[in-house]
């Protein structure tokens, strides 16, 4: 049995860590192959997104679906659970926003918003 002394614990256990926020951010938006979220979510290797996404999978956040064809092709989607975590990450975006203009100087960071 596992224990947790706070109900963030568990979140943070979900969709804590480097990437799974960004991958989640990405797919929420819609369905992407692999190809499309290793040219989306900027610096992570391929098998740390491989990683990501299966243990996304494993917590019901994401389902993976894959197509009967010649090369192989697979596509990422959230789920009902995964995409409920939507308003919280547009949330934690508009405090990244505000964060950013309160506490870096003009011109010390740049941030690039891609809406894919």
């Amino acid at each position: 049995m596992k224990v947790y002394y706070c109900n963030l614990e568990v979140t943070l256990e979900v969709i804590g860590g480097k990437w799974k926020g960004l991958v989640l951010y990405y797919l929420i938006k819609g369905p992407k192959r692999t190809s499309e979220l290793k040219r989306l979510v900027h610096s992570i290797t391929q098998k740390m997104l491989i990683q990501t996404l299966r243990e996304l999978e494993a917590s019901g956040l994401i389902s993976r679906k894959m197509f009967n064809q010649v090369p192989p092709k697979v596509e990422y989607s959230t789920t009902e659970l995964g995409q409920s975590l939507e308003p919280i990450l547009r949330s934690l975006c508009e405090w990244g926003d505000d964060y950013a203009e309160q506490t870096f100087a003009e011109g010390e960071v740049q941030i690039l918003i891609s809406d894919q």
